[in-house]
């Protein structure tokens, strides 16, 4: 593809939904265009505010807690794996309601530990739940604190 039907398309690319620069470039090599060209592809996206890692960092790391309930570990580690620079991970996670994350884990553990209601053995959920809420990317002391007020 050449590089000015591949600009057009990647304008359009990141006109529906907010993108970074990683989305980008995997789309371009997608599409075939000649990796020569990603520079100034990318280069003009970015003066033309088609990309802006540090909206892309806040918009992410709101959805993902918002609707898939992910802590603040796994939404870091999901936008390192994009290449995003660190202060916007930061600025993004800092954007997150310390009572609104704590209130959501612990809404999670609670209607997890209605499903592991059958167990009898006390220690078999409790690690059950602190499994659960890692693999979620919760911080393990809140884990604590929180299973602590539950069982």
């Amino acid at each position: 593809m050449d590089a000015k039907k591949a600009l057009d398309r990647a304008a359009a690319y990141c006109s529906r939904q907010e993108r970074c620069v990683y989305d980008v470039k995997r789309k371009l090599e997608a599409w075939e265009v000649a990796p020569d060209k990603f520079g100034a592809i990318i280069e003009w996206l970015i003066k033309e505010k088609f990309i802006d890692e540090r909206r892309y960092a806040a918009f992410y790391a709101r959805d993902k807690f918002r609707f898939n309930s992910w802590g603040k570990i796994k939404i870091r580690w999901s936008l390192k794996q994009k290449d995003l620079p660190e202060d916007a991970i930061q600025k993004a996670l800092s954007e997150i309601e310390g009572k609104e994350y704590r209130d959501r884990l612990q809404t999670l553990l609670s209607n997890k530990l209605k499903q592991l209601k059958n167990k009898k053995d006390k220690y078999q959920i409790k690690a059950s739940l602190i499994r659960f809420a890692q693999s979620k990317g919760y911080e393990t002391d809140m884990i604590y604190s929180i299973l602590d007020q539950l069982i």
